[in-house]
């Protein structure tokens, strides 16, 4: 399975397996075993490129000197056979917490001294919470072998770009933080907020060969990670990324260096302090040797999601470095405290990106003062206002605000993205596209209308350094507003024409076509088809051809950068030369939102970019291989994982059984398709009962489904009642049967009752009464009720019933064959197949969604100018005389009422009313 897949199998089952435990404990649990592992398979993975066998391994001891001292320098710590993951598994039944309390110990012991601030007390929150996982060492030792074998699966190796450990750590930190609450959900920083931050970072360091970055209030470290990697797109070496965070929180301290270490950065560019930010800034000096080693920290970049509107204690702080220049935050909000700390570590060109809520931009008093000096004084670069709930935990307002020491001009750029995501689940999420609209607002400094704009500081000195984005952005939504001369005489205004002027000076001769005015401030529909006006006009079909020229070799581009280039192309930056080609393609084109053509290739994106990590991982072997699909289902009240068929590892069975296997899978399909509709014919039969018809057991209680055993005896009840000549002369041989006449008076009943075709009964001479019953039922069956009559209704549900069933057992025996056929199409495939497969699933629905992009343009101008007619259609002299006419129609239907002289006053007045008089 791909490593979405295994993310999401871990984390389901890891949520089950927790049981009472709360999220947030159980998580450093499960990611303090994966780190463990990662560590164990490290060091194995290390020494067996040293060249040690599996029988040296074994030699692993703590007593050996010489193997610890080696493994030590090689890594920086040490485990022993006897603790190493692969260990415990092998141990089986013999498996005891008691190995996991010893090996955590033994660890702590073996730290070389040089990485003793990488992975000192690392375990420690997973060492002290062992307890909480059972009330004894047997329950403890249960909840652990499973959780063993939870993630025995998960590949560490990292080859290439196929992070598949940083991937399913980073997804079960989200998932662990969305189903945490608000006070655990703060240590996490959502992915697309800190791909935003990082985006912005990225761009400005863009070109350094160096680069440190710091997050004083690090959670996790997602945030740093993330920070981490997009500035890498920009710098030959990665090994010249320095990362340095502080946490106060012991168990976010230790998964901030977690994460760190398992992401491959060399434990010499890992600088991890758990401390308090704001009591006790950057230790300036190692704690052995303070006086030689006093050095300032001074980053290229901060990042930060400190806790919002925190307490502090300001007290004797006046003197602060970082704070004396700008003012003190009030002890009931320390967000400004925060914020002066990170501008106070970024050198003269760096940056700093920090999320904050909404309240920092207009609260008074000393947050007041602190904006003003921060704007006198040129730091504040950016300001953007984000959705609203887009953080776990909480639904408050946010900001994202961008700061530098110097900057050349002073202006400051608001931006409202609080409009830009889509919804997931409970919360809002960014898309690619919005993230991707908001960087290059930054990096182009743009001004645009309902989103951006760039603000002299004179204006927000005017505003009393109110930094409140809607004083800058008004994003609000236009109020649709109505014509009154239009709403009671008719035409269109051309005041609301001219709202789509965009649509006019792309196509310019269009308007015309659509519209005929007569000299007054309103116009008139010219035409009676307005689609097919505007897809006949010359300008709509130049506006289709320009863009269809400007993609008519797009699938060719695609075809050499993902499928020729597959096993050797840099995944990380081929988006990225995708979207500038895409960009490039619609640039001189008009009405083409650029952010709407990134968001269709962001949306494949994720699945070619899984694809393209197996191969180049795997092998283009990979294409050709099956996995088993293993599911959940319960037996005996349990949750157990089964195989449920296969599933392509790279390509899809649906893929396949749509090109290779089309005849098979139609065959399948139509069998489906039949069944569908044997499902609606069942709702019609049973919708065309009348209320009387309904009463009885063969529907159940909603009325809306046959009970099958209750038709059927429902409709033997009425084959019973079923009368005809030949049946009433059957019944009467079956009454001689019974009354045990000789066979002379049977024969002669035969040969005076020719209404009954004897012939079609079994025998001759005189017949049995098992031959004569079924004689009799098979008549019952073959009685013609009137059409739509009940029981016909009935006969036909029987015969959709045991259609239906056939049609169940074929449909299910064909899918079984086509899905075996499917699984041996697929590890058959010529390397030729594959790549054609690849072709259909990466370039086809990419190039199929920008090509509907211009169609998409068109039906919306057709719905906009249809609503605009449709608005002004009826007018208000319209509706008059609709109203008049109705009361002369309804006064005259009472002067044709009979009633008592009462009634006939009443009435009078009543027509009055209705006349207006």
């Amino acid at each position: 399975m791909n490593k979405q897949q295994l993310a999401s199998k871990i984390w389901e089952s890891a949520n089950r397996m927790r049981s009472k435990i709360e999220a947030n404990e159980y998580k450093d649990y499960i990611l303090g075993f994966i780190f463990y592992k990662f560590l164990s398979d490290e060091e194995i993975g290390v020494l067996r490129k040293d060249g040690w066998t599996d029988e040296d391994l074994k030699k692993l001891v703590e007593s050996d000197d010489e193997s610890v001292g080696y493994c030590q320098s090689r890594l920086g710590y040490f485990i022993s056979y006897e603790n190493l993951f692969t260990t415990w598994l092998k141990k089986g039944k013999d498996f005891s917490v008691a190995n996991v309390r010893d090996a955590l110990s033994a660890f702590s012991r073996l730290i070389s001294d040089s990485h003793k601030k990488v992975f000192n007390k690392i375990f420690d929150t997973l060492q002290t919470g062992l307890s909480k996982l059972g009330d004894s060492a047997g329950s403890q030792t249960k909840a652990i072998s499973d959780l063993l074998q939870l993630i025995k699966d998960i590949p560490m190796d990292g080859k290439q770009d196929y992070d598949v450990l940083g991937f399913i750590y980073e997804y079960l930190i989200s998932n662990f933080a969305a189903n945490a609450g608000k006070k655990a959900g703060e240590f996490y920083t959502p992915h697309e907020v800190s791909l935003l931050m990082s985006e912005i970072v990225a761009n400005h360091l863009k070109g350094r060969e160096k680069i440190e970055i710091y997050d004083p209030t690090s959670g996790s470290g997602s945030l740093l990670i993330t920070i981490g990697k997009s500035v890498a797109k920009y710098i030959e070496n990665k090994k010249n990324i320095k990362y340095y965070a502080q946490e106060w929180k012991e168990n976010t301290y230790n998964l901030t260096r977690m994460n760190l270490v398992m992401r491959g950065i060399i434990p010499d560019n890992i600088v991890v302090r758990c401390g308090d930010t704001l009591e006790d800034d950057w230790p300036l000096f190692d704690d052995a040797d303070p006086a030689r080693t006093y050095t300032p920290l001074y980053v290229d970049a901060v990042v930060s999601n400190p806790p919002y509107s925190q307490h502090w204690d300001p007290s004797n702080k006046d003197t602060d470095p970082r704070y004396k220049r700008y003012g003190m935050a009030p002890k009931s909000k320390a967000d400004y405290a925060f914020l002066l700390h990170d501008l106070y570590h970024i050198k003269p060109d760096g940056i700093m990106t920090i999320v904050l809520p909404h309240g920092v931009l207009f609260r008074g008093s000393e947050e007041g003062k602190i904006r003003k000096n921060l704007i006198e004084n040129n730091n504040i670069e950016a300001i953007i206002g984000l959705p609203a709930n887009i953080f776990f935990g909480t639904g408050i307002p946010t900001i994202i605000m961008v700061l530098r020491q110097k900057r050349p001009d002073s202006d400051v750029l608001f931006i409202d993205a609080s409009k830009g995501f889509i919804k997931a689940g409970k919360n809002n999420k960014l898309q690619a596209s919005d993230i991707k609209k908001i960087v290059d607002t930054i990096e182009g400094k743009k001004t645009i209308d309902k989103y951006s704009r760039l603000v002299t500081k004179k204006t927000i000195r005017e505003n009393d350094y109110n930094l409140n984005i809607p004083r800058y952005v008004d994003s609000s939504d236009v109020a649709e507003s109505w014509d009154i001369y239009a709403t009671m005489f008719g035409g269109i205004p051309n005041a609301e024409i001219e709202l789509l002027k965009d649509y006019w000076t792309a196509f310019p001769q269009l308007r015309n076509v659509l519209f005929q005015n007569d000299g007054t401030p309103y116009s008139s529909l010219a035409v009676s088809d307005v689609k097919k006006a505007i897809s006949d006009s010359s300008d709509v079909k130049d506006f289709i051809r320009t863009f269809e020229t400007a993609f008519n070799d797009f699938d060719g581009y695609l075809d050499s950068e993902l499928i020729e280039k597959m096993q050797e192309l840099n995944i990380t930056q081929e988006e990225a030369a995708i979207s500038e080609n895409i960009f490039g393609r619609i640039a001189a084109i008009p009405l083409i939102d650029k952010y709407k053509a990134y968001q269709l290739l962001d949306d494949e994106w994720s699945k070619i970019s899984t694809d393209l990590e197996i191969i180049q991982t795997e092998g283009f072997a990979s294409t050709k291989q099956v996995d088993p699909n293993m599911v959940i289902k319960k037996k005996d009240g349990k949750d157990e994982e089964v195989q449920d068929g296969w599933i392509g590892h790279v390509i899809p069975f649906e893929l396949v059984q749509t090109t290779l296997l089309k005849e098979q899978s139609a065959e399948v399909k139509a069998k489906e398709k039949r069944l569908e509709d044997i499902t609606a014919e069942y709702t019609e039969i049973i919708e065309s009962f009348s209320e009387e018809e309904k009463v009885g057991d063969f529907l159940n209680d909603d009325n809306d489904a046959f009970v099958p055993a209750e038709v059927r005896k429902k409709l033997k009840e009425i084959y019973e009642d079923a009368d005809s000549p030949e049946l009433s002369g059957l019944y009467g041989y079956l009454s001689l049967i019974d009354k045990k006449e000789n066979k002379s008076a049977k024969l002669q009943y035969i040969a005076e009752h020719t209404e009954v075709d004897w012939s079609a009964i079994e025998g001759s001479g005189v017949y049995a009464k098992g031959k004569v019953t079924a004689r009799i039922k098979a008549l019952q069956e073959g009685y013609t009720f009137p059409e739509d009559s009940f029981e016909a209704k009935l006969v036909q549900a029987v015969s959709l019933m045991d259609e239906e069933k056939d049609l169940k057992k074929e449909a299910k025996e064909l899918a079984a064959a086509l899905h075996l056929l499917t699984k041996k199409t697929i590890e058959n495939l010529s390397d030729e197949q594959a790549l054609e497969l690849l072709w259909l699933k990466w370039i086809s629905p990419l190039s199929a969604s920008l090509h509907a992009m211009p169609v998409s343009i068109i039906n919306d101008l057709v719905h906009s100018i249809q609503a605009l007619v449709e608005k002004y259609a009826v007018t208000g002299l319209d509706l008059e005389t609709q109203i008049k006419e109705s009361e002369a129609s309804l006064s005259a239907m009472i002067d044709d009422l009979q009633g008592s002289e009462y009634d006939r006053k009443g009435l009078s007045e009543f027509q009055s009313l209705l006349k207006g008089e």
